[in-house]
């Protein structure tokens, strides 16, 4: 097919889609309405459009408003909460259809129920009150996820509803998993601080766990004054064995050597031609290592058992280098490289601290992951 009439088609197609009349004979009313309103709004002239608005709009809102109708009748534990959703999917076509000026063409009296949510609402909070209290009295964490999220519905439809401020605070807390985060002890013949490291840790163990993840972590500190009555997991990080600053010095020599180097002028017949021949040159590179590399360890026990729930253990490794060279001899010998080396000189090693940090930083690359993966089944 040539690339013009492939346009062409793609563009029909696109049309019928953006129409809304593909979902409207899937029998997804509401979408064809929105897809429907959408390409409207762009070209209130759109006739596929207006004809899939006509005839999408009073099935999406029958559909709804039968919804609502079925679960008022019905036995269901949130039937109220049930019916506003269905309620408000209708208010949700209305204001689609208010802000569409095209869309009146097609849909003239669009239809609301916010007369009918209003006395729904004390009811719809009354619903979750109750399941939350229930799902509460059961005393398991998962169970206390439910009735934080039951009783935030509760709020939501009836701010202040009973006493339902003070149970989304008693739910969260009994939903939450309460971790302590131990000190990572450094040992003290290297008189190094693993203060950065750690702080590095509890950053992220403090940012990445919102109040919704229903996880939180507390330094020694921060739950004593918290006044935690209980800890649910307690995570011990330390340093098995690590090692700062061992040095090892290479030095290498060798010769080196260039040929066919102009080294001089000679007279042939009168005339000066260049005389090319080998230049050498001795030269001693020089090669100093620093490394420094440690092991740490990783354990999360059961608060309240003891036992162990995961060992990880995470090696780290860092080599500072220095390199620099001399040489005796014709330094056009050398290659371009090896003259920036000659030209260099040997730098100062950094600090215990400074090549602590510098090894520690893989180790928190697989820690982090594995602190991510090991909480994603809380």
């Amino acid at each position: 097919m040539k690339p013009g009439r492939l346009l062409i088609l793609f563009s029909i197609i696109l049309l019928a889609c953006s129409s809304g009349k593909q979902a409207y004979e899937r029998g997804d009313y509401y979408g064809a309405v929105m897809k429907a309103v959408q390409r409207l709004r762009q070209n209130p002239d759109h006739s596929k459009s207006l004809e899939t608005l006509k005839n999408a709009y009073p099935l999406a809102v029958e559909y709804f408003e039968t919804e609502a109708n079925n679960q008022i009748a019905s036995n269901s534990a949130f039937k109220w909460k049930n019916a506003i959703q269905s309620y408000d999917q209708v208010n949700n076509l209305y204001e689609a259809v208010r802000q569409c000026p095209g869309c009146k063409k097609a849909v003239p009296n669009p239809k609301n129920h916010y007369a009918e949510i209003g006395p729904l609402k004390e009811k719809a909070a009354d619903e979750s009150y109750n399941a939350g209290i229930e799902a509460l009295m059961k005393g398991e964490r998962n169970e206390a996820k439910k009735a934080y999220f039951n009783f935030s519905d509760a709020q939501a439809f009836v701010p202040g509803y009973k006493d339902v401020v003070e149970y989304l605070d008693k739910a969260m807390f009994e939903a939450t998993l309460k971790v302590i985060i131990e000190q990572i002890p450094v040992p003290a013949r290297y008189n190094l601080s693993g203060g950065f490291f750690q702080d590095k840790v509890e950053e992220f163990l403090h940012n990445n766990y919102t109040q919704q993840s229903f996880i939180k972590f507390y330094t020694p500190e921060e739950a004593k004054v918290a006044q935690l009555p209980y800890a649910d997991q307690i995570i011990r990080i330390q340093f098995d064995d690590f090692s700062v600053g061992n040095t090892l010095m290479k030095e290498k020599e060798e010769t080196v050597s260039r040929d066919s180097v102009k080294v001089g002028e000679t007279k042939v017949n009168g005339k000066m031609v260049p005389v090319y021949n080998t230049v050498k040159a001795k030269l001693t590179t020089y090669r100093k290592e620093l490394s420094s590399n440690g092991l740490l360890s990783m354990i999360v026990v059961d608060a309240k058992t003891n036992g162990v729930l995961t060992h990880r253990k995470f090696p780290g490794e860092y080599v500072w280098v220095s390199q620099w060279a001399r040489f005796n001899g014709d330094e056009r010998a050398l290659s371009d490289e090896q003259l920036r080396i000659c030209r260099q000189k040997e730098l100062q090693p950094p600090g215990p601290q400074d090549l602590f940090l510098e090894f520690t930083k893989p180790i928190y690359n697989q820690l982090i992951p594995s602190v991510r993966n090991f909480y994603q089944s809380y």
